[in-house]
């Protein structure tokens, strides 16, 4: 995330415009990232994204690719501790995951509204489908008698992403689970590679 660049004025718009939409969604949530609160956040008018953002769903993409971005920064050490055996890195990876969505709930949230993201402009496979390639070589790498690693990627991914979900929106706590999310994660991703 980039703090506080559009009070600057000194980046181009369009960063500018993304920046204060990422303050904006982490501040107001999704329902408060308003094409009017962005342009009167960067102090422009209403209609100046237009230059950058075909429309107001284009600029909810770049916002979403900024947020996917430091998804990809806060996984690569993981990726890159080839000192760690596979497994545990994959548990540091869905870790990193799910802590991801409890700090930044609304960001992880747009992230996967693809109901608005869909077509919105933003190429976001750029992002996502390079970070799901990671997870199957790493489910490959730490079940090597696996058959199809990218089947046990999608079930530890999918249940990742619901853990993720509700440790964000907090309903976790409401069934007493586990508060020890390193517990949680490491049970569902050995599930996957037995």
């Amino acid at each position: 995330m980039v703090d506080n660049v559009y009070v600057t004025g000194d980046e181009p718009l369009q960063l500018r415009l993304v920046s204060a939409g990422v303050d904006l969604l982490e501040e107001e949530g999704l329902g408060g990232l308003t094409l009017r609160a962005i342009t009167r956040r960067t102090g422009v008018s209403h209609g100046a994204p237009r230059r950058y953002f075909a429309t107001h769903n284009a600029l909810l993409a770049a916002i979403a690719a900024s947020g996917l971005s430091d998804l990809a920064a806060g996984i690569r050490p993981v990726l890159g501790a080839v000192d760690v055996q596979a497994e545990e890195r994959l548990i540091r990876l869905g870790l990193e995951y799910v802590q991801f969505a409890e700090r930044r709930p609304a960001m992880f949230e747009l992230m996967f509204r693809h109901d608005l993201l869909d077509g919105a402009g933003a190429n976001l496979r750029e992002t996502t489908l390079p970070l799901f390639d990671s997870l199957v070589r790493l489910v490959a790498e730490a079940s090597p008698a696996c058959e199809d690693p990218k089947a046990s990627a999608i079930g530890v991914w999918t249940n990742l992403h619901g853990i993720a979900v509700l440790t964000a929106n907090r309903s976790l706590e409401l069934v007493g689970a586990p508060h020890d999310l390193t517990t949680v994660v490491a049970q569902v991703v050995r599930r996957h590679l037995s």
